[in-house]
């Protein structure tokens, strides 16, 4: 009594309820049914390297969930009692990252090809931390040196102290996902009921529920991304603090947040996760995107708009099932793209040149809902690419079109004008055109284009913004001429010099390859 009164005067946070150690349980391959062949060899590779060095080593978390479950994982993590030196020292191609939680990644091949399997060390329960003020940016002199350390909320700062298995299985989160797999014996390694859990599709925390929010808040996104992917439902105790520790969130670092997001929405079960976060309260005022997006309880909007969003996000989860590669930037610009429309027309109306407008759009939306994180630059490159293209569509004149196609990201921008053709916000007749021409050989496209001047001459040229989108004709509208005198006809149009086009990246389909 007379210490926690000292620790209060000393603003050192409360000591955790003891975590519940469990109990070690071997499950054999006659009980836990995983079929080895749903194994990543280079994973099972990593855990014979450790073990014939002599460590410990198993498969670890989310992939022994999801081999019970039948499914295969996305990911394969390993976790082992060989410190992350001693780990990098046994691999050709090693590399020790992080500084909250230093693990190692493990990688095998080059290029887009290449994968990388996790290895952790076994953690300790914590016991006894430090208390620092601030967070991970305002506290780095602080944190120097320290291996575990929380800040004032209780939010775990480092926690790099290594323990046996059986602490590191109590500190982690979910019963699921604590469970580990020996591959040359094909045994589960059992602590806190976890394949029961599994088997009756709940989430159950381990430990305190609160506690364990207050020290990871991101585990509060983990539960409703779990809930959506697995069909689970929270137990009561883990969902019932959920709503009051939402405020925790804010604490987080932006970037990490980001990340979360994208996870939610590429795992395959987009719309999925969006009616989890909705029904446990986190579907607004959590990821400044999805504030962009949804209705004040956590909807999608009526109309075009929201059908836009919901067709994308399918279309996501459909290329997730069939193995195809996603990319962050192109459900973001799906998105996003209504209010860098709704910016746009507000700068043209108070006067703004459109070209100048859009970009000045695109940065404020940037700013408001992307904010400085890791990688915003690639981002907002390709989004913006994605955008502009959309008025590059409507313009099928000369060799217009044979240069548009050409473009890296002209996949992506019909994907996405395909998307807003099928959501009634855009002619489908130009989607089928711009496929037409893209598939057909050269007699085709000259056809096509033909076919486009014959429509063009039987009717008297206007230029008129499309209030669905962004029209060639305000995306290539020239300032009057200085020179150019008075009431004299419409000046004729600078010719730009075409540039060489670049070697394509890649990028295709809905949601083009990951980047």
């Amino acid at each position: 009594m007379i210490k926690k009164f000292i620790d209060k005067l000393l603003g050192k946070p409360a000591r955790a309820p003891a975590i519940p150690l469990g109990k070690r349980v071997e499950v054999g391959a006659d009980q836990h049914g995983i079929d080895p062949r749903l194994l990543d060899d280079r994973a099972v590779k990593v855990v014979k390297t450790l073990t014939d060095a002599g460590f410990e080593a198993y498969v670890v978390g989310g992939a022994v969930r999801d081999l019970l479950l039948g499914m295969v994982p996305k990911d394969f993590d390993v976790a082992t009692n060989a410190t992350p030196e001693q780990v990098k020292s046994l691999f050709r191609r090693a590399f020790i990252i992080g500084r909250r939680f230093r693990i190692v990644h493990v990688v095998f091949g080059r290029g887009r090809e290449h994968e990388v399997i996790e290895v952790s060390t076994f953690r300790a329960l914590m016991t006894e931390s430090d208390a620092v003020e601030g967070n991970e940016k305002t506290a780095k002199r602080e944190l120097e040196g320290k291996s575990h350390a929380v800040d004032a909320s209780g939010r775990v700062l480092r926690d790099n102290v290594w323990g046996p298995q059986i602490e590191d299985a109590a500190r982690r989160d979910f019963t699921v996902n604590a469970m580990y797999y020996e591959p040359a014996r094909q045994m589960v390694v059992d602590y806190h009921g976890g394949l029961a859990d599994a088997r009756a599709k709940v989430l159950r925390m381990i430990g305190d529920p609160e506690t364990r929010y207050r020290e990871d808040p991101v585990r509060i996104i983990r539960a409703a991304r779990f809930a959506a992917k697995l069909g689970f439902e929270l137990e009561a105790k883990t969902a019932a603090p959920v709503r009051a520790s939402a405020r925790l969130l804010a604490d987080v670092p932006a970037s990490r947040l980001f990340d979360e997001m994208v996870k939610l929405l590429q795992t395959g079960h987009a719309l999925a996760s969006l009616a989890s976060l909705k029904r446990l309260g986190l579907a607004r005022g959590v990821f400044p995107v999805l504030d962009a997006v949804l209705t004040p309880d956590g909807s999608l909007p009526d109309g075009p708009r929201g059908a836009f969003v919901r067709l994308a996000l399918q279309d996501t989860d459909r290329r997730v099932q069939e193995g195809l590669g996603v990319s962050p930037s192109f459900m973001l610009a799906c998105l996003l793209w209504h209010e860098v429309q709704a910016r746009w027309s507000q700068l043209r109306d108070e006067g703004e040149p459109p070209a100048p407008a859009m970009a000045q759009a695109i940065d404020a939306v940037f700013d408001a809902r992307i904010g400085d994180i890791s990688g915003r630059g690639k981002l907002a490159t390709d989004m913006r690419e994605i955008w502009m293209m959309q008025g590059r569509f409507e313009r099928r004149t000369g060799n217009g079109p044979l240069s548009l196609i050409e473009q890296p990201r002209y996949r992506a921008a019909f994907d996405f004008l395909r998307l807003r053709a099928d959501a009634g916000e855009a002619d489908a007749a130009l989607a089928d055109w711009w496929e037409d021409f893209a598939l057909g050989s050269d007699d085709d496209r000259q056809a096509l284009l033909a076919e486009v001047r014959a429509t063009q001459q039987q009717r008297p040229r206007a230029v008129k913004a499309d209030p669905r989108g962004i029209t060639g004709a305000d995306m290539e509208a020239d300032e009057p001429s200085a020179d150019r005198p008075e009431g004299a006809g419409e000046a004729p149009k600078k010719r730009r010099r075409r540039r060489r086009p670049r070697k394509p990246d890649g990028a295709g389909g809905a949601a083009p390859a990951a980047e």
